[in-house]
């Protein structure tokens, strides 16, 4: 694979010790990214990678998901949400109100 255009990390709580511990895991993060994988292949955004992270530490925010190499941080991720960013990352801009 080429160096993708963005990646997309999505919290999934884990911490040391691996145990899933905080907020995005609760608030079932893992189902998203299927979801945003799903929604970017038939986007045909073939060239954004998405991985899973441990805690990011934004318990109160989350789920959290962050936007590589810009730097963007959302909150209070879910479905409605990742398609608005979706559509940002296509049309080159951020989501701006979901920023954290």
């Amino acid at each position: 694979m080429e160096k993708p255009s963005h990646h997309i990390f999505v919290c999934a709580s884990f911490r040391t010790g691996g145990a899933s511990q905080g907020a995005c895991h609760k608030k079932d993060s893992n189902s998203l990214l299927q979801y945003l994988e799903t929604e970017l292949s038939d986007r045909d955004m073939n060239d954004v990678m998405v991985s899973s992270t441990g805690c990011l530490n934004r318990c109160e925010h989350g789920p959290v998901m962050i936007v590589y190499p810009e730097g963007y941080w959302y909150g209070s991720v879910n479905e409605e949400k990742i398609d608005a960013v979706l559509d940002g990352l296509a049309e080159g801009e951020p989501a701006e109100g979901l920023l954290v």
